[in-house]
C-alpha cells in the first residue's frame, strides 16, 4: 500500500473519530475534551520516548530545546483542558488547522516556488503557506456562516492567526526532529508519523485561544 494511501486512509478514521466526539457532546459527553487531553499526553509520552532513545551526546547539546518543547507540551495539557470545555470551539480550531494542513500540502505540491526554510522541511513553500492561510480562513468564515449562521470581523484575523501558527508549529516540531536526527516521532499513524507529527500545528494554537478564552 502506498504512503499517500496510507494517509487517505487514517485521515479518514481519524475524521470518523471527530465525527464521534461530536455526537458525544450532542448526547451529553465531553467527548471532545477527553479526546484532546488523550491525544496531547500521547504526544508528550512520545516526545518522552524519543527523548530516551536519543543519544546522550544529542541531549547534552540541546538540553534546552527538548526541555522548552517538552515543557509547552504540558502547557498545552491544560490548554486543551479547558478550551476542550467548549467543544465548538475545538471543532471550530480543527476545522481551520485541517484545512490550511491541506491547502499548504496540495497547493504547494501543484504551485511549487521557493522553499520557505528547507534547512528543516524540504517540501513547504511559500505558495503552499499563503494557500494555506487562505483555505483555513475561508473554512474559519464557513463554519461561522454556515454553522452557527454569524459573520464577525473576527473570524477572519482568527482564521490567519492560527492558520499561521499552525504552519509554524509544524516548523517547530521539523526542528525538534532535525536536531532528534530523526524523520518521525512515532509510528502509531501510518503514513502521518506520530503524534506529534500529526498534530504539531495544535502547538502554539492551544495556548493562544487558552490565553484568549481566559481574559474574555
Amino acid at each position: 500500500m502506498s504512503n499517500t494511501s496510507k494517509r487517505v486512509i487514517v485521515g479518514a478514521v481519524m475524521a470518523l473519530v471527530v465525527g464521534l466526539a461530536a455526537l458525544g457532546e450532542y448526547y451529553g459527553v465531553a467527548a471532545v475534551r477527553y479526546l484532546g487531553i488523550a491525544i496531547v499526553a500521547g504526544m508528550i509520552a512520545e516526545m518522552i520516548i524519543c527523548i530516551a532513545h536519543t543519544s546522550r551526546d544529542i541531549i547534552k547539546q540541546n538540553w534546552m530545546s527538548f526541555g522548552f518543547f517538552l515543557v509547552w507540551l504540558f502547557l498545552m495539557l491544560g490548554a486543551v483542558n479547558y478550551v476542550g470545555t467548549r467543544p465548538w470551539v475545538m471543532l471550530w480550531l480543527l476545522l481551520i488547522i485541517s484545512c490550511a494542513d491541506i491547502g499548504a500540502w496540495f497547493f504547494g505540491r501543484m504551485l511549487g516556488g521557493d522553499k520557505m526554510w528547507e534547512r528543516l522541511s524540504a517540501g513547504k513553500t511559500w505558495s503552499g503557506q499563503i494557500a494555506g492561510i487562505i483555505c483555513g480562513t475561508v473554512a474559519s468564515l464557513m463554519y461561522g456562516l454556515l454553522g452557527a449562521d454569524i459573520f464577525v470581523p473576527s473570524l477572519i484575523w482568527m482564521g490567519i492567526s492560527i492558520s499561521l501558527l499552525s504552519q509554524y508549529g509544524d516548523l517547530t516540531a521539523s526542528w525538534i526532529k532535525r536536531k532528534m536526527g530523526i524523520k518521525d516521532f512515532g509510528r502509531i499513524l501510518p503514513g502521518h508519523g506520530g503524534l506529534l507529527d500529526r498534530f504539531d500545528g495544535w502547538f502554539y494554537v492551544l495556548p493562544l485561544i487558552w490565553f484568549v478564552l481566559i481574559i474574555r
